[in-house]
């Protein structure tokens, strides 16, 4: 009989292993040697070692799930028991023993790590949600439709949850999609029926427009072109294409009208350059009169007859050209002024109602005058000093009022 540490050989070929339990035979080895027979069942122990081994590496390198690893560790537990080997399988079996604790901790840690996915793709898809929904509350009609075509590629990226919160926030999803879909049509068909409507608007714009091109009378047509383009931008847009080629006759028609208008206007100044000379010649004449008017005023009524003479050779000269019209009316009237003025202020100096005032005003003061200064006279005699400081104070400030009046009396003098 041959014996090894786990098992032993009887002399029948018979070999056997040792356990827990006592010997048990795991098979006959008849042809061989004992030690032949030894190697042969120690070496069926070895791959099973091997396995058990290679089976630990895996699991706790975290490479398989706790499914397949429990799975795994069952099949070659199986194996285990039982086996027709040499070796200590006991100490096999506590391997695979001690791997039910590693795999229920991994099993919690991908539960956790699971639930904190779930937790993030919730959290994902309720934003996705959130905001498709307040896109099919506003009105950003073409922004907001690539924005959820957008939106609808992140849903489809995150992962699924539950199935009862995944489909209450897809029907959510696709509520907002639908909802905002439904408004967006709407919105661009009244749009359509609004741009029609400024169609035919413009149509009959055009065509007044085009109608008035020919006209030379230059002052009410300019103004009705200006209401025509007040009446155009109101409208509102037609569709582009139609806008474009109704604004194209629109705009041409307003530049046949000013172009002519324009020519016309040029030829016109052409012909008044000769108004405009006559008319300097005249500033000349008319300026010439402001230095004597400058004094007292004394040659005012000379003054207005020669500007009344000049300001009727004035209007014989006729129009100027209209970039000269605002520099020679603006000289005309700053002299025209000047006289008026003047004329004015003159008849201001010799209003009667006014002088008759003034001379009142300086008398009644005189007299006031009078009074407090033989009022100061009987206070200096009876020393009273407090009642002379009063009365000076009092004749000093009549005395200020009365000059005043005195020089408003001399200006109606």
């Amino acid at each position: 009989m041959t014996s090894h540490e786990w098992g032993r050989v009887d002399s029948d070929g018979t070999v056997y292993v040792r356990t827990a339990d006592g010997e048990r035979s795991v098979g006959q080895y008849p042809e061989g040697t004992p030690e032949e027979a030894l190697a042969f069942y120690t070496e069926r122990y070895a791959a099973l070692a091997f396995e058990v081994e290679l089976l630990e590496k895996r699991i706790n390198s975290g490479v398989m799930s706790p499914e397949e690893a429990a799975e795994s560790v069952k099949k070659v537990a199986a194996q285990v028991d039982g086996a027709n080997a040499v070796g200590d399988l006991v100490s096999l079996t506590g391997r695979l023993d001690a791997l039910g604790p590693v795999i229920a901790t991994q099993r919690e840690a991908r539960k956790a790590e699971k639930a904190a996915k779930q937790a993030e793709a919730k959290a994902a898809k309720e934003k996705v949600v959130a905001e498709a929904e307040k896109i099919a509350e506003g009105t950003d009609w073409r922004g907001g439709a690539n924005r959820l075509r957008d939106l609808l590629d992140q849903w489809k990226k995150i992962p699924r949850i539950d199935r009862a919160g995944d489909d209450a926030l897809w029907r959510r999803f696709s509520t907002a999609r639908t909802t905002y879909t439904r408004r967006r049509k709407a919105h661009f068909a009244e749009v359509n029926e609004q741009r029609e409507g400024a169609r035919a608007v413009k149509e009959r714009l055009v065509k007044e427009a085009e109608a008035l091109a020919d006209s030379t009378e230059w002052g009410p047509t300019a103004g009705r072109y200006r209401d025509l383009m007040k009446q155009w931008k109101a409208a509102g847009p037609a569709p582009k294409d139609v806008d474009d080629a109704l604004w194209k006759r629109f705009r041409g028609a307003q530049d046949a009208f000013f172009g002519a208008r324009d020519a016309e206007n040029a030829k016109l100044d052409e012909e008044f350059a000769a108004n405009a000379e006559v008319k300097e010649a005249l500033l000349v004449e008319a300026e010439a009169l402001l230095p004597a008017l400058e004094g007292d005023g004394s040659d005012l009524e000379a003054a207005k007859r020669t500007f009344r003479d000049i300001a009727d050779r004035w209007d014989a000269a006729g129009k100027v050209p209209r970039s000269r019209m605002k520099e020679l009316e603006g000289r005309i009237r700053k002299v025209e002024n000047v006289i008026r003025d003047l004329e004015q202020e003159q008849w201001r100096r010799s209003d009667p109602e006014k002088s008759a005032r003034a001379d009142d005003m300086v008398s009644q003061l005189q007299a006031a005058i009078d009074k407090v200064s033989a009022d100061l006279e009987k206070a200096k005699a009876s020393g009273n000093e407090n009642k002379v400081k009063e009365l000076e104070e009092n004749l000093a400030s009549r005395q200020a009022f009365l000059d005043m009046a005195k020089r408003a009396s001399a200006d109606f003098s």
